[in-house]
Formats: structure tokens, sequence, C-alpha cells
């Protein structure tokens, strides 16, 4: 018998008849069905995160933490009394009061604090190297005074308010700065009566004023105060934060979040590869924070936020710095 191939209709559509439509139809059922279905790995890492307190930040934070680790790794939210429960995993503490918690309920967990000051955690990690780490939310202090070398081209002093308790702190800064044709000199304020006297002072010597995060000079009582002496004698203030350049600071460093949660999911990483965590650091990437209405009310020139961000990454490439000394 002779084989028969032709067309089929079907309510206006055309199939192939015969043979040629039994092949087709199985083309079809297997593109269909495709391969099996393999079913998703679980995570295979886990990671608690102990939060701030502040829902808004702890939950930003948060969500910036599972892009930073990916699907590999679970993200677990724990409480103070939870965290005493966990053995091997590693803790990050979001802030420096949840850090305190963690240490106060479970003495042999390996933690990474996170947005916490350099001041506020060096001396954990070096008690207790491997098992505590950090992200340093501070922007180093040579940063910031490239900041404002950058701002102010011509300037060579640089002028710092200390306590009698921080004193020590700008000693490396102090050696630093020579390399980059600057040079600063450490006013001690002894008591809060005495600061506007020796800001005075160190306004009379130096080109610009720059602040830190030491909290017993630079605070919510004492700022407008400082920012008001600063500028009615033509001098700017560099640092120490993004909400000091909103209050009136000319400008100052600081690291995009998303960039401190990839260094947190860097440093945990390390820990899953060798059981301990490496020493803290800061994050490689920062931006700058600029108060353009500042200013114009002083006449100051500023150049574009990210040409200020290259003049300081150039400088700090040309002379081999390391921030973090």
């Amino acid at each position: 018998m002779r084989r028969t191939f032709g067309i089929f209709c079907n309510k206006g559509n055309l199939w192939p008849a015969g043979p040629a439509w039994l092949a087709l139809m199985l083309a079809l059922v297997m593109v269909t069905l495709g391969e099996p279905a393999v079913a998703q790995e679980p995570p295979s890492r886990t990671v608690y995160v102990a939060g701030s307190g502040n829902t808004a930040l702890d939950q930003h934070v948060f969500d910036l933490f599972q892009t930073a680790f990916g699907p590999n790794t679970e993200l677990r939210s724990i409480s103070d009394e939870q965290s005493a429960l966990i053995d091997n995993e590693p803790i990050i503490a979001i802030g420096p009061k949840a850090f305190s918690h963690i240490r106060q309920t479970n003495r042999d967990a390996s933690v990474l604090a996170f947005l916490v000051q350099k001041s506020f955690i060096q001396k954990y990690t070096e008690e207790y190297p491997g098992q505590i780490s950090a992200v340093f939310y501070d922007v180093p202090l040579l940063r910031q005074a490239l900041a404002g070398k950058a701002i102010l081209p011509h300037a060579s002093r640089i002028a710092i308010l200390a306590s009698p308790e921080s004193v020590g702190v700008y000693e490396p800064l102090l050696d630093q700065l020579p390399a980059f044709d600057l040079q600063a000199r450490v006013f001690v304020v002894d008591s809060m009566d005495r600061l506007i006297p020796t800001l005075v002072r160190a306004l009379n010597y130096g080109d610009f004023l720059l602040a830190s995060h030491d909290e017993s000079i630079y605070n919510p009582r004492t700022i407008k105060h400082i920012l008001l002496t600063a500028y009615r004698r033509n001098r700017i203030v560099i640092g120490p934060s993004q909400a000091y350049v909103k209050a009136g600071s000319l400008a100052s460093g600081y690291a995009p979040f998303q960039e401190m949660a990839d260094v947190a999911a860097q440093l945990i990483g390390r820990f899953f590869e060798t059981g301990r965590l490496p020493p803290p650091t800061y994050p490689q990437d920062y931006r700058i924070s600029l108060n353009r209405q500042v200013a114009r009310s002083l006449n100051i020139p500023l150049p574009d936020a990210n040409e200020i961000t290259r003049l300081i990454n150039d400088a700090l490439a040309q002379h081999g710095r390391d921030e973090d000394e």
C-alpha cells in the first residue's frame, strides 16, 4: 500500500496528516515537558543578624545583606535571648548596642560588628582576633583630611579638637599628613566651658577644622556653636559624617550602605572557609557628601563630588598609603 502524506484540517487549523502528524505531536509534547524539574537546593550557610532596635534601619540593612550574600546563605534575625543558643554560626550585630548585648549573652559567639566606629570596637578585635571583627562605619581621618585639601588646594594646616581621652586617636594621622604636604595640630578641650575659646585658637591656626566622631565635643548640643564660630571666621568644617553635612558641615566622606554590606559578606565568607573571622576593615568605596549652600555662603567654589573623590583616591594611590594604619 502506498503511504499518503497530506494536510488534516480541524476547525480552520492545518495539521500534517499521517506519520508526519504523529512525529510533530511527539516533538511538541517533548518541548512542553522539557527536562525534569530539579529541586532548588536549600541554603548551605546560615548567618544570624542581631538588630539595632531601629526597625526601619534593621530592615534596610537586612535587605542589603540578602543582596550581598545571595541565595546560598540563609539570614535569620535573632533576639538577645536567642543569641545565647548560637554555637558555630556567625552573628552580625547591627550597631554598638546590638554588639554589646551579644557579648553579654554569648561570649563564645563569632561576631561581626556592623555600623560601629573603630574607636568602639578596636579593643575587642585586638583581644579576640578571629572571633570578633568589624566593618568600620567611620571614615578614615586621612581620607577626610584629603577631602579638605581637595576643596582648598592651597590648605596646608589642619586644626583638630580633641578631648583628653581621645587625643591619642590622632597620632597615626599626624604621622601620615606630611607625605601630602599637610600638617595638623591637636587642640585639647579640657572642659566644655573651654570649648569655644579652644576652638577659636584652633581656627586661628588651621586652614580648616577636621571634625571627628568624638561625641564629647561634636554632639547635638555643641555642633551649632562650633559651626557658627567657624564660619564667622571664614573657616570650613570637614566631617565627621553625612548627618553633620546636613547640619552645616561643608563636606564629609561616606561609604554607601551596599558597599559596607558587600564587605560584611566577604568577611563572613572567609569565616566559612577558615573558621575564623578576618581582621576588621574599612570599606574600599567612598563617596563625598557636600553642603553647597554653606559653600556659597563662604564664597568657596566646590568641585564636583566625583572629582573630589577622584582627587582623594589619586592622592592615596600616588603615595601608596593605607588608610587603615
